[in-house]
């Protein structure tokens, strides 16, 4: 599982995944795949809605919610935190593992986690997401 990158019980990241990659995901008792990347980002990435039609065939929920080069909005950071009301647990992805994991960080502050925690969570993963401190702080309300 060293491509799923756990940052909580319910929440992992993962670099771009394939159609393959769904049916494993469902395995390991994801319940639901957060797409975070654009389609034609790069070439030969897999498109969203392969995986959406994957994703939907394992039984599994399926949400895009692209994350461009403009950063993240307060609208993309309101879905994930909507989505992560689910008790399914949730695998999303991106290129890198990056941007879904600041995702992450923004939505769980907007859930009342504390920024200390969330930066711990991600270091364990291997993300870095000090620098969205004050962003969580102000998402959080304190």
């Amino acid at each position: 599982m060293s491509r799923y990158h756990r940052l909580s019980d319910q929440f992992a990241v993962s670099p771009q995944i394939t159609v393959a990659d769904v049916a494993e995901a469902a395995s390991l008792g994801f319940g639901f795949i957060v797409n975070n990347r654009p389609d034609g980002e790069q070439e030969g990435q897999t498109p969203g809605c392969d995986i959406e039609t994957a994703a939907l065939e394992a039984g599994l929920g399926y949400l895009a919610i692209p994350v461009d080069q403009s950063g993240l909005s307060v609208e993309q950071v309101s879905a994930l935190a909507a989505a992560m009301v689910s008790d399914r647990p949730i695998l999303a992805y991106c290129r890198s593992g990056t941007r879904s994991t600041m995702l992450w960080a923004l939505a769980s502050a907007a859930r009342g986690v504390a920024p200390d925690e969330i930066v711990e969570a991600a270091a364990t993963a291997g993300y870095d997401v000090r620098g969205l401190v004050p962003a969580m702080e102000q998402l959080r309300g304190g």
